[in-house]
């Protein structure tokens, strides 16, 4: 497998469409966003790196059921696919490498 590296974004997303399994989809993924990290978002931004994260197959969406109240629009519903998962493992891990390498002197830096 040809790895593949996230953005700072990208991976804030899909960290978040996981924290939201099962119901994860444009306007609950941006507020999870806004909530947790205290960061604007705008749906369009949101919407363009959904799409380009799922046609390089780090998610999947699905169609949820019509609702008069969205105009008989269906929710659009994004999960991780196990490569996604592959890729936040692997920034995961490439992060606590870099931390645990840092030495103690400059973590002690005001």
């Amino acid at each position: 497998m040809k790895q593949r590296y996230l953005g700072e974004f990208e991976e804030i997303v899909l960290l978040t469409v996981g924290i939201l399994h099962g119901n994860a989809y444009g306007v609950s993924i941006r507020e999870e966003i806004e909530r947790r990290l205290d960061r604007s978002v705008s749906i369009g931004s949101l919407q363009v790196t959904l799409r380009r994260m799922e046609k390089k197959g780090y998610l999947t969406s699905a169609h949820g059921e019509t609702n008069p109240l969205r105009g008989g629009r269906p929710k659009l519903y994004f999960e991780i696919t196990p490569y996604g998962k592959q890729l936040l493992e692997y920034a995961k891990e490439t992060r606590n490498n870099l931390w645990n390498a840092l030495p103690q002197l400059v973590l002690n830096l005001k």
